[in-house]
């Protein structure tokens, strides 16, 4: 009777030890039976910057040089300042009617080789037409107001600020207006002498401004 009570128990402890063996195999296996579910899918994963670029054709114009007004060029636009704008339109930081959900469809490596793509186009501006004295009085102005951050005349692609010389002029007005109106993230510097050209000049000055950047090819 003894004999049968030991190997009773015996065999209960067998059983505890292996239920005990297989918890933590299943709490881990649960954990990443989730995080699989919940990982979002990769797009054109493997895809080069090219192949990813030609999706933005049909807004941004082949090889990022805008042929329509609402829209910026973006070829030779430094890889930094593209891949943190994407990411900003993505995260919504940027607010936007098409961008924020067309951004959300890359990943970052994908964001990265886009990026580096358009950064090794040739840029190629509008050369839109505007009066004289306006493009004058546009190049006065962005020399004392906007010259240390957007250098040679808004051409500057080696710095944070993006590409302003040669866009089109009615995408540069909605822009000024977004930031105006609070819907793009700006810097206190950037306000600042935004602030300090709309009370000296008035909406004119920025209109110079902006016919300046517009004029260049």
């Amino acid at each position: 009777m003894r004999l049968k009570t030991l190997a009773v128990t015996a065999l209960a402890a067998a059983v505890m030890v292996g239920c005990t063996a297989q918890q933590p195999a299943e709490k881990a296996a649960a954990p990443a039976a989730k995080a699989a579910k919940k990982a979002p899918p990769k797009t054109l994963s493997g895809a080069s910057g090219a192949m990813l670029a030609s999706t933005c054709e049909g807004c941004h114009g082949t090889d990022g040089v805008s042929q329509g007004p609402a829209t910026p060029s973006i070829a030779g636009m430094s890889q930094d300042y593209l891949s943190e704008a994407m990411e900003e339109f993505r995260d919504g930081d940027t607010k936007s009617t098409i961008m924020g959900r067309v951004a959300k469809g890359y990943s970052d490596t994908e964001i990265v080789a886009m990026s580096a793509y358009y950064a090794a186009q040739k840029p190629y501006g509008a050369g839109q037409k505007a009066n004289a004295a306006d493009i004058a009085k546009g190049e006065k102005l962005h020399n004392k107001y906007c010259e240390k951050c957007h250098a040679d005349g808004g051409s500057d692609a080696t710095d944070d600020s993006g590409i302003l010389a040669g866009q089109w002029t009615p995408y540069l007005h909605y822009t000024m207006q977004d930031f105006m109106n609070g819907d793009r993230a700006v810097g206190r510097k950037m306000k600042k002498k935004v602030n300090l050209l709309l009370e000296k000049e008035g909406r004119s000055g920025l209109n110079a401004i902006i016919a300046y950047y517009g004029s260049q090819n």
